[in-house]
């Protein structure tokens, strides 16, 4: 859909209008216009109760008195200047839910009065396109009858004009591509999306973009490099493993250091020799949610050709059973020459990214930040609403943490002490691949720590925000915004 920011005069909308109204029958100055000319209409309704100003209420309204917009719909946000951003997303996506009920294709939006508690008209705009966005969203590639719905909206106009505004659609718009992205290749089934799959995305990425090139490494590349913990998972299944190095230059100092992102890409994780139940087992195709969002930022920054060196690196895995599959017991050597003692075969995602970790030594970053569906203890401890944040570096965790207070896409710093490694501790190995029951999430940054000591590193993980279950089920696109936000604010130093 194509959106733009201009001033536009009200009494000359032809079109369709949206305006905000709020509780105590307070007028947005839009909606107070509209009401002058009509000669109190809208304060009519208001008085007979059909315009309550509660928050998600939308009235579409036709053919108003004296007014020449075929349509007026008035949008109900709340008590004025109280409203936050989750308040707003749900405004705007019952606002959009009711444009698109209608024949609408072009409405000029007044919704930028509505003020977002400790926000500014970029972040208004920017939640607004966003939200839209993600309201659009549909994944049918594989439904032989698609949903009839048919949306005629082809354009929102901004009823604003600023150089802020326009920042914010060009960056609304590439998160949004990247969110989608992430979405639908991780909502992509394992008989389709496997790690071959992954890297045939990277490569014709490349093909998209002259500042992206990407190179994909096999199994034997892996294992000329000693990448033992990796190749142990890959072992149990008949798909090869695939690490795809996407590399992004567009630093105005092409020597400058790269920022790397390092993708977990399990497109199916059965949890090998220690198997998962099967309650929900399908799902475990999202464990490539990690890969699925490095994959969307190296899109969205793509489009946005920041000024940075990016290198954004896909661990395509799968860890399924066989008589080839690795086995509890099993110790490892890891191409750091660690030796991992395999406690439980289902901490794959670890090992997988171990050897990655270190293997991205090569490229001298100025940092790196893993992405994982790593632990269900992450879930256990912050439930679907925030995505776990480890850091050796504190500079590092604070911006990320900023990022995600910017973008609402929420992380929250979990600890990280020598006493988690203490429980990481083998009999017969340098390191045992899982730490107990207790403090999972941590002890699994724990474990990546030992392999990230030669740059500023963090790990997200993401279990429990990467995709949504029961009714709404499917790939959330998180963290693309949080990410995409970091390097904005790196581009902008």
């Amino acid at each position: 859909m194509k959106y733009c920011a201009k001033s536009t005069a009200l009494l000359d909308i032809k079109s369709n209008i949206i305006v905000s109204i709020f509780e105590e029958g307070k007028l947005s100055s839009a909606a107070r216009k509209i009401d002058e000319i009509s000669q109190g209409y809208l304060s009519k309704l208001i008085e007979s109760g059909e315009i309550t100003g509660k928050i998600g209420e939308v009235l579409v309204l036709r053919h108003v008195p004296n007014y020449t917009a075929e349509r007026v719909f008035v949008v109900s946000a709340g008590k004025k200047g109280e409203i936050n951003e989750k308040q707003f997303k749900q405004i705007i996506q019952n606002t959009i839910q009711a444009v698109k009920s209608t024949k609408a294709q072009q409405v000029i939006s007044y919704l930028s009065d509505v003020e977002i508690k400790d926000r500014d008209l970029y972040w208004n705009i920017r939640f607004s396109v966003e939200a839209i966005e993600s309201n659009f969203y549909q994944f049918e590639q594989f439904k032989s009858k698609k949903n009839d719905q048919q949306i005629t909206l082809t354009e929102l106009i901004f009823s604003v004009e600023s150089e802020m505004a326009q920042q914010a659609i060009q960056h609304a718009q590439a998160v949004a591509l990247g969110v989608k992205f992430a979405k639908d290749i991780a909502n992509c089934p394992p008989n389709i999306c496997n790690p071959v799959y992954l890297a045939e995305q990277a490569k014709e990425l490349a093909t998209r973009s002259d500042l992206i090139k990407t190179t994909v490494l096999g199994e034997k590349e892996m294992a000329e490099l000693s990448m033992n913990a990796y190749l142990a998972v890959s072992q149990g299944s008949v798909n090869e493993a695939q690490l795809s190095i996407i590399e992004y230059r567009n630093h105005p100092n092409p020597s400058a250091k790269p920022i790397v992102l390092v993708g977990k890409g399990l497109t199916f994780d059965a949890g090998g020799i220690s198997l998962k139940p099967a309650e929900a087992m399908d799902e475990m195709k999202y464990d490539m949610g990690g890969a699925a969002a490095v994959y969307g930022v190296m899109n969205a920054i793509a489009e946005l050709k920041l000024p940075l060196n990016v290198i954004g690196v896909l661990a395509g895995c799968e860890n399924l059973p066989d008589g080839q599959a690795y086995r509890p017991g099993d110790i490892l050597t890891t191409m750091k020459g660690l030796t991992v003692e395999v406690l439980n075969t289902d901490a794959e995602g670890r090992l997988v990214l171990c050897d990655t970790l270190t293997y991205v030594e090569r490229f001298e970053p100025e940092l790196v930040i893993d992405i994982a569906t790593l632990t269900g203890a992450c879930v256990v401890a912050l439930g679907a609403h925030n995505s776990g944040l480890i850091s050796t570096d504190d500079e590092l965790a604070q911006t990320l943490a900023q990022a995600a207070a910017e973008t609402t896409d929420k992380a929250w710093r979990l600890p990280l002490g020598e006493e988690y490694q203490e429980q990481l501790k083998s009999n017969f190995a340098d390191l045992a691949n899982i730490g107990g029951r207790w403090g999972g999430a941590i002890t699994a940054g724990a474990f990546l720590s030992n392999f990230a000591d030669k740059y500023p590193w963090a790990h997200l993980d993401i279990a429990g925000t990467a995709w949504l279950q029961g009714a709404n089920k499917g790939a959330t696109g998180r963290p693309v915004p949080l990410l995409v936000q970091f390097l904005i604010n790196q581009s902008a130093k």
